[in-house]
């Protein structure tokens, strides 16, 4: 009997893209919640123009494609998978968005690719996209998000595995699914197909 074909989301930046930036991710949370006491998860959305701009040229960060992308693209294309990317860039950055999903050639080798059109909070808005397209596996870098969509899809009938793409500051953080990058998940799913 053929195994089942494993519905297989990814994040854009920092999972689908590397993005050395995404080291000072652990800090901001730190600082967030020890200095300017913030609990809960909520994210930021920039307002003004130039707010935006400082956003957008913080997303160029995610400036080459990370190792693990041809392997995925492979992996795709043999129909083991079918792969997603779902990123949380706002509206205001879906030129950017699109752009990637050229460079990558995203349309051979991807079933389907959504960012947050409508500007929802990023957790709330990958939890969405998991439900509606039944995700098997979501992989994705940011430790909050991770931490938020875990608990919820503990609660869900079907379960989705939420796999962490850590970085070096995170590294001794204890988590089943956690891999260094993009390669090294992509290797641990084509066990799986």
């Amino acid at each position: 009997m053929p195994k089942k074909i494993l519905k297989v989301g990814f994040d854009l930046d920092g999972v689908i893209l590397y993005n050395p930036a995404r080291i000072v991710r652990p800090i901001i949370s730190i600082f967030k919640s020890n200095f300017l006491h913030k609990k809960g998860l909520k994210f930021y959305y920039p307002k003004s123009n130039w707010e935006k701009q400082i956003w957008r040229i913080f997303h160029w960060s995610s400036f080459i494609t990370a190792p693990g992308l041809t392997d995925l693209v492979k992996l795709a294309q043999s129909g083991k998978i079918e792969a997603y990317i779902i990123t949380a860039r706002f509206d205001f950055l879906k030129n950017d968005f699109h752009s990637w999903i050229k460079k990558i050639k995203g349309e051979k080798f991807l079933k389907g690719y959504y960012h947050n059109i409508k500007n929802e909070q990023p957790h709330l808005f990958k939890e969405k996209m998991i439900k509606k397209l039944n995700l098997d596996i979501y992989v994705e870098d940011n430790w909050d998000i991770v931490n938020y969509l875990n608990k919820v899809t503990k609660k869900e009938i079907k379960q989705t595995k939420i796999f962490w793409i850590y970085n070096l500051i995170d590294k001794n953080t204890t988590y089943l699914n956690k891999f260094p990058y993009l390669k090294r998940a992509i290797e641990y799913i084509n066990k799986l197909t």
